[in-house]
Formats: C-alpha cells, structure tokens, sequence
C-alpha cells in the first residue's frame, strides 16, 4: 500500500535559487497531486558573511517571500520556515520535529571529495526519519 504523504519538506538555498529550483517545483507537483502540504525551508549561516545583514532571520524570511512570489505553488497550502545552523543537521532536524512524510531537495553531481567529506543531501538521506526525494541539478 502506498504511503500516505501530508507533509513536505522543501529545503531551498537561496544564494544558488536564480539557476538551480528544480527540487522546489518537484516539491510543488508533488504537493499538488498529493495533496500535501509543503514546508519551503531556508537555512541561513549562524554568522553572516555580509554585514549590511543586521536580521539574519528577517532578511532571509524576505528572501524566501519573494522566492515563493516569483514561484507560486498553486493550489498548495505553503508554510515559510527559517532556520541558522550547520544546513545538513537543521533539514534533518526540522523534517523529524515536525513529522515530515518526505523531503525534497536539490543535489549537485557527486565529486571525488564529496564522497570523502559528505554532502547535504546525502547527510540528509541517511539521517532522515523519512523518504527522501533528491532531485540533481
């Protein structure tokens, strides 16, 4: 039987957002022919490397509204969330808080070093509680 999806998790990095939300309109289609409801998360470094940057929570908060301005998600019930931290463990953290069925997310093509070092999306894949969708760019 298949399994019933109510809730996804759609990280999205906004610094990279202009060329690369393939994960996001995955995330909205799935949504739609689900009918879920889609988490659009935005984790934001614990220091800012832009001074001009004095609410990093704000800032980001903005950014991701004008991300879902630009995108809208038809049809879907859309929910905004900003994290601060390491991306890998706040994507984990934030699906097992809130008892997400599935996440989606981007991942660029595997190098030699990410196989040493890891990469977000893998990190993500095998700690994640749930199913995770990855979508490569």
């Amino acid at each position: 039987m298949a399994r019933d999806t109510k809730l996804i998790l759609c990280p999205v990095n906004l610094r990279h957002v202009k060329v690369e939300y393939n994960a996001y309109t995955e995330a909205v289609e799935m949504a739609q022919r689900r009918g879920a409801k889609l988490i659009v998360a935005t984790v934001a470094p614990e220091i800012e490397r832009n001074l001009n940057i004095y609410d990093s929570d704000k800032y980001w908060g903005d950014e991701l509204k004008k991300f879902l301005a630009a995108h809208p998600a038809e049809g879907v019930e859309v929910e905004t969330v900003v994290r601060k931290g390491a991306v890998h463990r706040q994507i984990v953290k934030l699906a097992d808080e809130r008892g997400v069925d599935l996440v989606v997310m981007e991942a660029a093509n595997p190098k030699v070093q990410d196989y040493l070092l890891g990469t977000t999306a893998s990190h993500v894949v095998t700690h994640a509680e749930c199913s995770v969708y990855v979508v490569r760019t």
